[in-house]
């Protein structure tokens, strides 16, 4: 069960840092999109970001399956309201207690 609390608290601190630098940003008025692409690096750290959020979108649909975890399309559809920093870890940490569940 250490790994469903290390998996609960990454989601957590994803929530809040994505919460709160939304909210910065937001009350900034900032662009989005020039944020993410205004830049060579900025190119590379939207790119880097969206294919391990594309990765772990088919990791979470395809383990979720392997292992009989319902209602996936949950996380996936709070990823784009909140952030995958928040979503991937709570995935895992509800993946590890069904795992454990499964074993009692």
């Amino acid at each position: 069960m250490i790994r469903f609390w290390v998996y609960l608290v990454l989601a957590i601190a994803g929530f809040v840092t994505a919460m709160v630098f939304n909210g910065i940003a937001v009350m900034n008025g900032e662009n989005y999109g020039l944020a993410w692409t205004g830049s060579a690096v900025d190119w590379v750290l939207t790119s880097d970001l969206s294919i391990v959020a594309i990765a772990a979108g088919i990791f979470m649909v395809v383990e979720a399956r392997r292992v009989g975890l319902k209602r996936v399309w949950i996380y996936l559809v709070l990823s784009g309201f909140t952030a995958m920093a928040f979503t991937f870890p709570l995935f895992l940490a509800m993946r590890e207690r069904h795992l454990a569940k499964s074993k009692s």
